[in-house]
């Protein structure tokens, strides 16, 4: 074999290798991501059991505690209001009327299974998709979001 055909094959194969590595790559954080979603756009954008994030405001008068010790409340983001379930504490930072994101799955008919609840952690903060998707449904009434 000539030294230009060895180099040739060398080149075919490292090739081989970078697009196999770069599959695997993508196929595992293919699970991993998750979109945000505001409520309006649950319906449109989710599909059932996939892993989301919703924002938005917690409805004032819905944090309450299921029979089953589950924390329940109430994410709007003026527009629509979706019920969300969630087994766990609570941030300290966690209020009605204020911003929130929860992330989990959902399924048409079923409240929103949340694994993790994010609060905002001081007057000034809420997260840019929230602050966003509330502009939009003109319900924003803050400065501009950091």
């Amino acid at each position: 074999m000539r030294r230009r055909d060895q180099r040739l094959m060398m080149i075919a194969a490292a090739g081989a290798v970078l697009v196999g590595a770069i599959t695997l790559t993508f196929v595992g954080l293919r699970d991993s991501v998750t979109f945000f979603v505001a409520p309006s756009e649950l319906s449109e954008r989710a599909q059932p059991g996939q892993r989301v994030r919703l924002g938005g405001l917690v409805v004032e008068g819905t944090v309450r505690r299921a029979d089953d010790g589950a924390n329940m409340f109430t994410i709007t983001d003026g527009a629509t209001a979706v019920e969300v379930r969630y087994e766990g504490i609570l941030p300290d930072l966690f209020r009605e009327g204020q911003g929130v994101v929860a992330e989990g799955t959902w399924s048409p008919g079923q409240p929103f299974e949340a694994e993790r609840v994010l609060a905002k952690h001081d007057e000034t903060y809420m997260p840019r998709e929230v602050a966003e998707a509330l502009k939009e449904r003109g319900e924003w009434k803050g400065d501009t979001p950091q």
